[in-house]
Parts: C-alpha cells; structure tokens; sequence
C-alpha cells in the first residue's frame, strides 16, 4: 500500500504507528527494495518516529505532573499527622 493511502501518522495510536515503523524496517532489510519507493518509506517512517517521539514527551510530562501532585508538602491544608500508607 503506497504511504499516500495509509493513515495520516497524527491519527495513529502509538502501538500502530510502531508496527507501522516496524513493518517498513522489515521491508527495508529485505534485499529487493524498489528504490523507487526508498525515499517515500523513509520519509514515513520518520513521520511515524516524530509523532511517536510526541507522544512520548507529552505522556512523559502528563505522569510527571500526577507524580508531582502526589509529593504535596506535608504541612498542607487538611493533611492530618498520620503517614500516607503510599
């Protein structure tokens, strides 16, 4: 199927834009790559990689944030004495 057919990498969870990237290195490694459409798979996959590498940061950052709301100082608001069991 020719990159211009697929699904534009934006819209593609994170699992299927990396068995996406997977499947065009599998191509890749195959000994008779039509060079015609060399240029057009590396391109996607580097598309693929980008929007990947996204959302990887942004999920990085989003658990980050929560971990961070976790670690609230000890003296704050209604926080009783006791300890947190976690």
């Amino acid at each position: 199927m020719a990159a211009s057919k697929k699904k534009p990498a934006k819209n593609l969870s994170f699992g299927d834009a990396v068995a996406e990237v997977e499947e065009i290195l599998s191509g890749l490694e195959d000994d008779n790559v039509d060079i015609d459409k060399l240029g057009e798979e590396v391109r996607r996959a580097v598309e693929l990689i980008q929007v990947c590498r996204g959302k990887l940061e942004k999920t990085d950052a989003e658990v980050r944030q929560l971990v961070e709301g976790l670690q609230a100082p000890a003296d704050a608001g209604d926080v009783s004495d006791k300890e947190v069991p976690f």
